[in-house]
């Protein structure tokens, strides 16, 4: 367990980080004569906190080229300051010192961000390993983290999360059914935060059978968010894993759920699943009666007909608008109706997944198209209701 009286001193050399690389970045924002001048709100910051942070550097090796970084501005702003007037060597010195000060700032930047990314990475890991974990303190870092990964790409960053190896720290939470089921799920958006972070390294550090059976098992549409993430990021080879490990039935299980969140991420993930997935995964899909329960979800207050709002859309639009306004009253109106209806058209949808996919080939489209119809016929309660959902098929769910 960290001692308390150094979370406080890392507390407060975090304070005068942070003060430090949002001053920096002021300065960057604004790179010119003016925002350089030493009586810039900016620049005046950065030197004050030079001078408070002088105690704080000197204890922490990893701040050292931060403590030079600080020198080198507080010599480029005297010099700027020595510079005034308007002879044409003054000129170059304000330009120069201005460009160079600019530099400076985002070096100072870039050294107060490795220092904060190592020690939330310390932090975290830490946390991890504890046996008895504060789950406040441990989501709250799980947030940050994933929030800084969000940011984009980083190598230095990247280094830090490999020697670290909390990859295989968060998969093991995110596989331990005794853990909470708030760190679990939190766990598991840093590990999707990760591979969108960079794929290519990160999906081979991870097995991917036991982090997917764990998301499923969760039935929580936090994690069925997440898999749906993954499967965009991996698209095949994850949909094989899915239906290899036996996890389709339990996916398309979750439709007969109450949970309206669950049921709109399951259906999202479904659909990811219709679009990646190899003839295998689609089968099985339709195994577990997936075509009776889009009709039976359509056919729901949460369902409805696209097709229809097309037939309406022709008695309401205005002849005198133009074919673009006419577009944007369309999918206007559709977007609001599907706010309130996430399983409109929900059939049509699956099937032009399937149309538009990257995982059958054209013979195998063509005959799962013709088994959802054969499907769609037997689940209808009437003849109208099957003739609507064929007629979407056939056509594509867009009015």
């Amino acid at each position: 367990m960290e001692d308390p009286s150094s979370k406080e001193e890392i507390s407060r050399v975090l304070k005068v980080l942070e003060a430090l690389r949002q001053a920096s970045h002021d300065l960057q924002a604004h790179p010119t004569p003016k925002s350089a001048d030493p009586d810039s709100p900016a620049i005046k910051a950065l030197l004050e906190l030079e001078t408070e942070s002088d105690t704080i550097l000197s204890k922490d090796p990893h701040l050292s080229t931060l403590s030079q970084h600080l020198t080198s501005l507080r010599t480029l702003v005297d010099t700027l300051q020595k510079s005034r007037g308007y002879s044409l060597k003054n000129f170059l010195t304000r330009r120069v010192s201005t460009h160079s000060i600019s530099r400076v700032a985002g070096s100072i930047e870039s050294e107060i961000q490795a220092w904060i990314d190592r020690e939330s990475i310390d932090n975290l890991t830490t946390l991890l390993k504890e046996t008895v974990q504060n789950e406040d303190e441990l989501v709250g870092l799980l947030t940050q983290f994933e929030k800084r990964l969000s940011q984009g790409f980083n190598r230095e960053l990247q280094d830090l999360v490999l020697k670290s190896k909390i990859l295989l720290l968060l998969e093991k939470i995110i596989c331990d059914p005794n853990c909470s089921k708030r760190i679990r799920e939190q766990c598991s958006f840093v590990v999707a935060a990760l591979f969108q972070f960079n794929k290519d390294v990160f999906v081979g550090q991870v097995l991917m059978g036991p982090l997917i059976h764990a998301l499923v098992s969760m039935a929580s549409w936090k994690s069925m968010k997440v898999l749906c993430t993954l499967i965009k990021l991996i698209k095949s080879p994850l949909v094989d894993e899915i239906e290899s490990n036996g996890q389709i039935p339990k996916i398309i299980n979750f439709l007969d759920y109450k949970d309206l969140q669950l049921l709109v991420q399951t259906m999202d993930c479904i659909l990811e699943i219709g679009y990646s997935g190899r003839k295998e995964a689609i089968e099985a899909m339709l195994r577990e009666g997936l075509i009776k329960k889009l009709v039976d979800l359509q056919r729901s207050e949460l369902g409805g007909d696209l097709i229809d709002m097309g037939r309406f859309d022709e008695k309401e639009t205005n002849k005198e608008d133009s074919n673009q306004r006419k577009k944007e009253k369309r999918e206007s109106r559709e977007k609001r109706f599907l706010e309130s209806h996430p399983f409109a058209s929900c059939v049509a949808k699956f099937a032009v997944q399937l149309e538009v996919g990257e995982g059958l080939r054209q013979r195998e489209k063509r005959a799962f198209k013709q088994e959802i119809l054969k499907r769609v016929r037997e689940a209808s309660v009437s003849d109208a209701e099957a003739a609507t959902i064929v007629a979407e098929v056939l056509w594509g769910s867009s009015p």
